[in-house]
């Protein structure tokens, strides 16, 4: 057999051959074996030649069906395709198999199997009449989880059998593939962010040079650049074609901070507090690089995505989809931290005015709840969701706790658009109500900080 062009040659050596082909009897072919061994000692006790013969016969098929099974050296290429190879917790993702028969010979009976996790649904298993030399099949199965993770697929494995189905051998494949389940992603509306509609356009600041705008830091001339750019004094300083640079807008940042302290959630499984908290950071996050925001995930470890530069992901670019996908990658696979505080995340956020700051946060005690009351100050515009753990823990309809209530109201003090999450809430809704939230009441301004809208 092969895997991915690979051939894989099915002998092994002599010594364990017959053990092995032995260990590869069915049920039938085992039954078959002690009859005959039965046959053959009656045989011999009662003197009865004819029964020596079919003793003979009963023993020697299984073995023989063994040793022929086992000699056989098929060739055969396998390969196996996600679509997609990325998939939303609760979607179906299908997987491709194709089985190529790169032999002169043609194959008896083969029965496909491919390995997969317990979460993704039951092992797949496919029957393969004869395959012609030369020829292909393909077959797919369909595969989903509620859980967010990376499941590896595979190995492949063939189990091949005889004619009489006396024996039964298993040959596996060398390669797998990895399915990442990434978090729900709910489509938020269009709000308006930090007073503009967009993270970046012609309502932005400008980098220019001190001479002013006519006199931006020239750079050579490019095939293609528009003559009327060209920047006649540096042309005769440097002695040669000079143009403007164009004007850059400086990009607007967004910093999406996930609690994900152990002692701040309650429960597991997909309808937890935790789950629910990282696929708002999911949507969050996609949701502003659509709009043109850096984009930066942090969480209260005070780790970031790895790859990232220092104001994040770049949005509204070439490169967004990557690094939307990168961002979904690490939420598919994170996990509740050991840590109690909310200090690292902080002292992160507290370099400079981090722009507009969203966080999905745990239960919080007093300390938490002012540590996260400071950043604040870092952020021109910040917003919360709150996710108490005693009203998760009881389920939908239940009333958020008066600590949980009374953390809220710390952090609307202290600037904060902050709202309590109430269990099975929708982030498309409370988005709203966060836009309704600072409307209303109108953005309260952080100390030594400039104000800045939520929408």
């Amino acid at each position: 057999m092969t895997s991915g062009g690979t051939p894989a040659d099915p002998a092994e050596d002599d010594k364990g051959g017959l053990r092995t082909a032995l260990a590869g009897l069915t049920t039938r072919g085992r039954s078959f074996l002690a009859a005959g061994v039965a046959a053959a000692i009656c045989a011999y006790v009662l003197g009865q030649s004819d029964l020596l013969r079919v003793g003979l016969l009963l023993a020697v098929l299984p073995l023989v069906c063994a040793v022929v099974l086992f000699r056989t050296r098929y060739r055969v290429a396998g390969s196996r395709r996600l679509s997609p190879a990325r998939v939303p917790a609760g979607s179906e993702a299908r997987v491709h198999l194709r089985m190529d028969n790169v032999s002169r010979l043609p194959t008896g009976l083969l029965m496909l199997q491919d390995r997969v996790p317990y979460v993704l649904g039951p092992r797949p298993r496919f029957v393969l009449d004869r395959v012609e030399a030369g020829g292909r099949r393909e077959v797919s199965y369909r595969v989903r989880s509620d859980l967010r993770g990376r499941y590896p697929l595979g190995p492949l494995q063939l189990r091949l059998t005889d004619p009489f189905g006396m024996c039964e051998l298993t040959r596996s494949f060398s390669t797998y593939d990895t399915l990442t389940v990434i978090p729900r992603v709910e489509a938020l509306p269009p709000v308006r962010l930090m007073g503009e509609a967009k993270g970046y356009g012609d309502g932005r600041n400008r980098s220019l040079a001190l001479a002013g705008e006519d006199d931006v830091i020239p750079r050579g001339y490019r095939h293609g650049d528009d003559l009327r750019r060209v920047h006649w004094r540096s042309t005769a300083r440097y002695g040669e074609l000079m143009v403007r640079r164009e004007e850059q807008p400086q990009r607007a940042r967004c910093t999406v901070l996930l609690d994900t302290r152990g002692v701040g959630f309650r429960g597991a499984g997909p309808d937890s507090a935790f789950e629910w908290a990282v696929s708002g950071t999911a949507s969050a996050l996609v949701h502003m690089l659509e709009r043109g925001f850096s984009v930066r995930l942090l969480t209260d470890t005070g780790t970031s995505v790895p790859g990232e530069g220092s104001d994040g992901f770049a949005g509204a670019s070439q490169e967004s989809a990557d690094a939307a996908g990168l961002m979904m990658d690490t939420l598919a696979v994170i996990d509740h931290s050991a840590g109690a505080g909310l200090s690292l995340a902080y002292d992160v956020l507290r370099g400079g005015n981090e722009g507009l700051l969203v966080a999905f946060l745990g239960d919080l005690e007093e300390e938490q709840a002012a540590v996260v009351a400071k950043m604040r100050q870092r952020s021109g515009s910040a917003v919360a969701f709150v996710l108490d753990g005693t009203a998760w823990a009881q389920g939908p309809g239940t009333v958020p706790s008066a600590a949980g209530e009374e953390r809220v109201r710390m952090l609307r003090e202290a600037g904060w658009t902050a709202l309590a999450v109430p269990p099975g809430a929708s982030l498309t809704d409370l988005w709203r109500q966060a836009d309704h939230a600072r409307t209303s009441a109108g953005p309260a301004p952080a100390a030594g900080t400039t104000t800045g809208g939520w929408a």
